[in-house]
């Protein structure tokens, strides 16, 4: 007991470091903004003390000699209590006031040009440079809440691993309990063996074996749990340290720099007019107004952002890294590819891989806008009349008062080009550090990613691993409902009340396939599948089989089945009469008033449409985590459901409405926790984030080393021939000729197989290949036949092994109609400018075929096994119609075996 409270403390002290560390965050970057807005007021002291020194300037040149030097005095005063922000502009104000000591003779002219044309222009800067900021601040708060929201998220994701792994803690004490207590019992059956009879001590032997083999399937489920979450708080970990870099180290840089935009440049340009003026009156100056010519050509914006850096360190400085805290125990301090978990996090990879090549690609065309877009910004600036070249300052100080009408409205005209132009300068910024920014995230992920992987492979290749005995569960189909229910367009608690079933098996089945392959699929839910495959996963649901138990299930199809059942059911998951209800809690503007506002009504629903509720959004609201990589945000899966979830029994006003639904959809994905009753409120099943094959639908396949079952090969070989020519796209690619023989391992994905082609190893694709009969290699030789396909089968499981060499005849089949009678202008395979081995290879996969179809005969009693076979044509042509709708399609793992096999 003591030992639990300790366990509890060191987490409760994890999880205290973690507060601290966030609490902290958010004090920075209050103090960021608090700066930035600091040196935006300091900016604009500068550019109104320097208006109003122009202005001064052009009043006191009468009285030049006295009152310039008292106007020069005042200022030394004034600089030398400023805060030292900007060393460069420091320096162009250190130079100015040293000339204009020097000065001792009038300037009228100079005098109209410092009252009219300099001043305007300083004031346009003061309005530019406050509006800059405002939209500056914007972006900076928006980029800090994804700082935030990355950091929260990885928060989550640690206190999830550490549940996980606390109940993997407790299955391994009840284990050892249970290891103690047949230790206990073996030792008391020894003492009292004379006295009891064989039958007991047998009965209580396999007792106490089904009580280990329990409590060892549970720590195994629970190790896998605890193995998922635990890689997903690493992941999350990794994306909030790399979004932390990029914020720090590049997002703050960028922010600066778009607050002083355009401040440098407007200095300099009425500073390099005034030194126009200076130069075209009073040559005698030449000197000192040189230095300051120097002075203002040394403004650089990059210097003093650099300064004001260095300058408040505490506050701009990268704070540490995130350190990763295992659960008490945890020896795992990294992503870990187990074979459990492996084709997951390759298929993850994959997926991962092509996001984040788009991701850059986008980035880079975003940065390539940016650039022009800013180049057209300053250039909108460096020409408007407000900072007039020193060619035209004659003719404007020479122009009537009311000739200026004409050049205000070009100026008009001018700023609000200038606006727009930075009105679309500052949506590029915000979408490049928002893309930029989840590059590195998804970055971040891919290396982690791709080490473990790599790590996973050499353990995989070293030989001294390959004797090792493991045990894999492979899934079986679903028992057969007993029920006569129809599950898609139907009532969905008379359902529920009928069938027993508290979440609908379609749901259930649908949300488990994708939790397991699809999080990280681009585009779930809004990538339409295929119509047939919806409709046969549909129609083998109202069968009562379970079509979801083969991985190459088509992802896509396996969303619209989802989407297919929400939508038909009459009346929708949500009621009619809550329709109103509901679109009024959309008005409401706060987040929390309006989910408590939404729980207010849906409390209202019947249990069993409650419990639905909260396992869906509970799954949507876990899709939506993985929008980085799916594509898919809480508003997408709105768009995606809310037409099927919430409907008007009045269409007319669906579509003007729609927007109200979507939003309303979002707020229920997003506060799932806040608006659904909890387990302990409302007892029911409920979504779990890392789930495994379900424990009454797996039974164990013991591998090599593992007691009298029969090893499986660690990898398989199948010998296969190319039915067209193919050209590698990449160096991971093989390219072949047509009729060349190949060498398959394994499925890569359901497009590709991993196989070798004169030697050389590497992809191969699926559309372009025929599999040869009785190919494959590796499996133990059995003593009585060989290994063609109509050899002799295995006396522990004839039917499955018939059945599974009928499938992949029949997809041979399939493939050789499809790829050599596709057009009339093409040859059939087999010409005479073929090789001769197409032609064999053909020969003997059709009459395999027709072999295996003409001998196929209906089930019979066994007392009926001797009695003579009838003809083989009436047989075939009887039991073809009974055979095809059974016909399952054979998946294969990552390794190439079957990873859900069909079950007699």
């Amino acid at each position: 007991m003591m030992t639990s409270h300790g366990k509890l403390r060191r987490e409760k002290g994890s999880l205290a470091e973690y507060e601290s560390q966030m609490k902290d965050l958010r004090a920075q970057l209050t103090d960021q903004i608090k700066i930035l807005d600091s040196q935006v007021e300091v900016k604009q002291q500068q550019l109104s003390d320097l208006s109003e020194f122009l202005r001064r300037r052009g009043d006191i040149e009468a009285e030049y000699a006295r009152a310039l030097d008292k106007l020069t005095e005042r200022f030394t005063h004034k600089t030398k209590k400023k805060e030292q922000w900007g060393q460069s502009v420091c320096q162009v104000w250190s130079v100015l006031l040293t000339q204009t000591r020097l000065e001792s003779r009038e300037h009228a002219a100079l005098g109209d040009t410092c009252c009219n044309t300099l001043t305007q222009g300083l004031a346009h800067s003061t309005e530019d440079t406050h509006r800059l900021h405002k939209r500056s601040k914007e972006v900076g708060i928006q980029m800090q809440d994804e700082l935030l929201k990355v950091t929260t998220e990885m928060q989550t994701a640690m206190k999830t691993y550490n549940q996980y792994h606390t109940d993997c803690l407790i299955a391994e004490g009840k284990l050892k309990e249970a290891e103690r207590l047949e230790e206990r019992q073996t030792g008391k059956s020894a003492e009292l063996g004379l006295g009891q009879s064989g039958g007991q001590r047998r009965s209580s032997v396999k007792k106490m074996e089904r009580l280990m083999e329990k409590r060892h399937g549970r720590v195994q489920e629970n190790q896998l749990k605890c193995t998922k979450a635990r890689n997903d708080y690493l992941l999350n970990l990794a994306a909030a340290n790399a979004a932390m870099n990029k914020y720090y180290l590049q997002d703050i840089s960028t922010l600066i720099d778009c607050c002083d935009l355009g401040f440098h440049l407007s200095i300099e340009r009425v500073m390099k007019c005034y030194l126009a003026s200076r130069w075209r009156i009073q040559k005698t100056e030449e000197t000192g107004l040189k230095q300051l010519e120097a002075a203002v050509t040394s403004l650089d914006q990059g210097g003093d952002r650099d300064a004001l850096l260095q300058q408040h360190d505490a506050a701009f400085c990268l704070p540490f890294r995130f350190n990763y805290h295992p659960h008490e125990g945890d020896q795992v301090c990294e992503v870990s590819a187990e074979s459990q978990v492996r084709y997951e996090l390759e298929t993850r990879f994959q997926q991962l891989q092509s996001r984040l090549a788009a991701v850059t690609l986008e980035t880079e065309e975003v940065s390539k806008t940016l650039k022009a877009t800013l180049t057209a910004l300053l250039d909108n600036m460096c020409e408007s009349d407000c900072n007039p070249s020193p060619d035209v300052l004659s003719s404007l100080s020479n122009e009537p008062a009311g000739g200026n009408t004409a050049q205000k409205l070009a100026i008009a005209k001018r700023r609000a080009n200038q606006q727009e132009t930075e009105t679309y300068y500052f949506t590029k910024v915000k979408d490049f550090l928002i893309s930029s920014s989840l590059s590195f995230k998804l970055q971040a992920k891919h290396d982690l990613l791709q080490d473990a992987i790599q790590k996973a492979e050499a353990v995989a290749s070293d030989p001294s691993r390959m004797q090792c005995a493991r045990s894999v569960r492979v899934r079986k189909s679903r028992p057969v409902s007993q029920f006569c229910h129809t599950l898609f367009t139907t009532d969905i608690i008379s359902y529920i009340q009928s069938s027993g079933q508290q979440i609908p098996v379609v749901v259930e089945s649908c949300i488990r396939f994708i939790n397991l392959h699809g999080l990280h699929h681009e585009g779930i839910f809004r990538v339409p599948g295929s119509q047939r495959e919806v409709n046969h996963i549909r129609d083998a649901f109202e069968r009562g089989e379970e079509p979801l138990s083969d991985s190459e299930c088509d992802l896509d199809s396996v969303a619209g089945v989802l989407k297919l059942y929400f939508r038909g059911l009459e009346p929708p998951l949500f009621p009619y009469d809550s329709y109103s209800q509901l679109l009024e809690c959309g008005q409401i503007e706060g987040v929390t008033e309006k989910a408590l506002q939404i729980k207010a009504i849906v409390s209202t629903f019947p249990r069993p449409l409650l419990i639905v509720m909260r396992y869906l959004f509970a799954f949507l609201n876990h899709v939506s985590q993985y929008s980085d990589e799916n594509m898919m945000l809480p508003y997408n899966l709105a768009v995606c459901f809310g037409p099927s979830l919430l409907r008007s029994l009045d269409s007319d006003d669906a579509v003007a409405r729609q927007p109200q639904v979507n939003d309303l959809v979002k707020t229920m994905i997003l506060q799932y926790d806040i608006i659904y009753p909890s387990q302990s409120e409302l007892p029911g099943p409920v979504y779990e984030k890392h789930m495994t094959l379900e424990q009454e639908y797996c039974e164990p396949i013991t591998e090599e080393g593992d007691g009298e079952t029969e090893p499986l090969p660690s990898e398989d070989e199948w010998e296969a021939v190319a039915m067209f020519d193919y050209v590698a796209r990449s160096p991971a690619e093989l390219s072949f000729k047509q009729g060349e023989l190949l060498v398959v391992y394994s499925k890569a994905s359901c497009d590709w197989w991993r196989g070798e082609a004169g030697g050389v190893k590497g992809l191969i694709p699926h559309k372009y290949i025929s599999m040869l009969e009785g190919s494959e290699r590796g499996k133990r030789e059995d003593g009585g036949g060989g290994g063609g396909s109509t050899g002799n089968l295995t006396a522990e499981d004839p039917q499955t092994e018939n059945t599974t060499r009928s499938q992949e005849r029949r997809h041979t089949l399939d493939t050789v109609r499809q790829g050599s009678f596709r057009t009339t202008d093409r040859l059939p395979f087999g010409q005479a400018d073929r090789p001769a081995v197409d032609k064999d290879m053909i020969s003997r996969q059709m009459n395999s075929v027709f072999k295996e179809l003409l001998s196929r005969q209906p089930a019979v009693p066994p007392s009926t096994l001797a009695a003579p076979a009838p003809s083989s044509s009436s047989s075939s042509s009887s039991s073809l119609p009974q055979a095809a709708p059974t016909a399952k399609k054979v998946g294969f793992s990552l390794r190439g075996r079957a990873l859900f096999r069909p079950v007699d």
